[in-house]
């Protein structure tokens, strides 16, 4: 199934502006771009097809065409607000979906989204910056429609029967809702999130050794070590007995 037009997805979704690609390297370069050209804050980027996902610590992915939502939106985000942002995304976008898919998804710190066993959805955010505050923030989101070929541990929407473009006029309403919010996580939004915590009371090995007891206000991953209560802030989460 293709998309609307752009001129349609703009109107339907309220954006100002909306372009598809049918190849990119990434949504984000293309985000960033258009950002430093003077895009307006809700300008969305997406593609039929990846060459060069870009994923978190120089991590890079293809994506087969039409196999999924690969999108960037650019906004204007405020700084208190952006060590929070990809959980607050991620908080927004299982709330867009579950109801669609009728079944609970779960999050994995700092930025994953999985249905049952398999990766569903993966977000990062970049900010540029003019000073000491961000100049804009490219929120890249990728979402599985149909499950990668070559990926034993992924999931997709296809077998909910949820198509790419209803899952895609949820998603883009609530992310724009998360970068709109500002300061760190409330009490509701880490109520969200510990429903939905894929690692609470699981034993990991990094970012920190020791037993993982959910996140703080600031986004931070609490994990109990054998030091005591560690607050980690970046890194990614490996459990024991991973490979």
């Amino acid at each position: 199934m293709t998309y609307p037009t752009e001129q349609v997805l703009a109107r339907e979704l309220g954006l100002p502006k909306v372009e598809v690609f049918e190849s990119v390297g990434s949504t984000l370069d293309v985000a960033h771009e258009r950002a430093a050209a003077g895009a307006a804050a809700g300008t969305l980027i997406l593609a039929e097809e990846q060459t060069a996902g870009r994923g978190r610590q120089g991590r890079s992915w293809t994506s087969e065409p039409g196999a999924g939502i690969w999108l960037t939106l650019i906004e204007r985000g405020d700084r208190a607000s952006l060590d929070v942002l990809s959980l607050r995304v991620g908080i927004s976008l299982v709330s867009a979906l579950e109801p669609l898919i009728r079944e609970p998804l779960r999050l994995k710190w700092p930025n994953d989204v999985y249905r049952g066993a398999g990766k569903l959805a993966g977000i990062l955010v970049e900010a540029r910056w003019r000073g000491g505050d961000p100049d804009w923030v490219a929120i890249g989101v990728g979402v599985n429609v149909r499950v990668p070929a070559d990926q034993t541990r992924a999931a997709g929407l296809e077998s909910a029967g949820v198509s790419r473009n209803e899952a895609l006029m949820a998603i883009v309403p609530a992310l724009r809702r998360a970068a709109r919010a500002s300061g760190p996580l409330t009490d509701d939004e880490l109520e969200s999130f510990d429903e939905r915590d894929l690692a609470r009371g699981r034993r990991i090995t990094s970012p920190a050794r020791g037993m993982v007891q959910g996140i703080n206000a600031a986004g931070a991953l609490l994990v109990l070590t054998s030091e005591g209560m560690a607050a980690i802030q970046a890194g990614s989460l490996v459990f024991t007995g991973d490979q």
